[in-house]
């Protein structure tokens, strides 16, 4: 399993002055290094490994490979955004050309759940192999630790062959648990409109520090009609443990607060541009106050849930479940680039929770919500 998990960094925005000696000089002190290749031409496209976010300047740039997967996440979280020569270093992972799959978005897709720890990319592969012709597999994997998320995908040629996988192996046992299978269906674009055409796909990389790590809520609007607390639920669920869920059915929108600062990032790139109840949702990263992070403070319930400013927009299309609230497919991390697949990664949907805040009292008991003073955009959404 170690052989499967990335070793080799990106490490972009250098000084002209800076040396491939430096560098290792500096990342060996972290961990042993097995090799560094400076780029100094940044039109140089021949290079062995690409990097997951173009560099867009004339800054030169250097990949560093470790002989160990840990040294190199341990490198990654040390060395990003520290100075080295005045210059605030960017680090991230590199990938290699032969991990960019094929276009297989007219393959079938069989998403496979509650996997063990231990399964691998090729334990799944053996696994589904009898069934036909399989076109890819993969086991999804969080990037900063290199270890399996609990699911992953297998695509087939054939439908049959993948309808017959899905019922055959669907509670069966595979390294110690039994698993799940189900479609990974891709779901039907809607109806190009002027928003659609006129926004760019998000990244997760963009989304995630757009705002700071505390900020855990999504500002979700747009549903207009039929816009409820379980649908909301319903939708966010797949991404990560919901905390607290406010809908404003008179004015269309909701926040959604997560557990975690990533969850929040993966369902706004995920939900954002698709079609909820017949409307197109924008989703946008809600206004981070004192009160939603100390929300036990002298004061609360006068600001509590002042979310009012959301960041971008963009339409995407989205791989849903079909039937079981499962992670959407193509969801497979930065170095997954496919056509008509996204490039993050979503938690699997039985992570959700049924557990929410109780709306904060005023002093005469009666329940206090905040439905004046929202902004989007710099205009009120009144």
């Amino acid at each position: 399993m170690e052989d499967e998990m990335p070793k080799t960094l990106y490490v972009g925005n250098l000084s002209r002055d800076v040396t491939e000696a430096l560098i290792l000089q500096l990342f060996s002190q972290i961990g042993p290094c097995k090799n560094c290749k400076m780029i100094m031409d940044v039109r140089a496209s021949t290079f062995i490994f690409q990097i997951l976010k173009p560099n867009t300047g004339n800054d030169p740039y250097c990949f560093v490979e470790f002989f160990e997967h840990r040294h190199a996440a341990a490198a990654l979280a040390a060395m990003n955004g520290r100075k080295i020569m005045g210059k605030e270093v960017k680090v991230n992972w590199a990938t290699t050309p032969s991990s960019q799959k094929k276009d297989t978005s007219n393959h079938f897709h069989v998403f496979v759940g509650d996997l063990s720890p231990e399964i691998t990319t090729e334990d799944i592969k053996a696994a589904f192999a009898p069934f036909g012709r399989i076109s890819d597999a993969r086991v999804v994997k969080d990037m900063a630790t290199g270890k399996s998320k609990g699911y992953g995908f297998v695509s087939f040629f054939n439908k049959w062959d993948a309808e017959n996988a899905i019922q055959q192996m669907g509670g069966q046992w595979l390294g110690g648990r039994q698993i799940r299978t189900n479609w990974a269906t891709r779901k039907p674009p809607a109806p190009k409109s002027t928003y659609e055409t006129n926004t760019k796909q998000l990244s997760y990389d963009d989304v995630v520090n757009q705002s700071s790590p505390s900020n855990c809520t999504v500002y979700c609007g747009g549903v207009t009609s039929g816009l409820t607390e379980q649908l909301m639920r319903q939708t966010f669920s797949p991404f990560g443990q919901i905390m607290e869920i406010r809908v404003f059915p008179d004015k269309g929108y909701s926040f959604v607060r997560f557990n975690s600062h990533e969850s929040a990032a993966h369902a706004i790139v995920s939900v954002n541009g698709t079609t909820i109840e017949g409307h197109i949702v924008k989703c946008y990263w809600g206004k981070e106050t004192p009160d939603m992070i100390s929300p036990n403070q002298i004061g609360y319930p006068q600001a509590y849930g002042q979310w009012g400013q959301w960041y971008g927009n963009a339409q995407i299309g989205q791989y849903m479940p079909n039937g079981w609230q499962v992670p959407a497919y193509g969801m497979y991390g930065q170095a997954w680039n496919q056509q008509g697949f996204n490039q993050t990664q979503s938690s699997a949907a039985w992570m959700g929770a049924n557990y929410s805040v109780p709306p904060p009292q005023g002093q005469n008991g009666s329940v206090i919500t905040n439905q004046t003073g929202y902004r989007m955009a710099g205009f009120e959404t009144q």
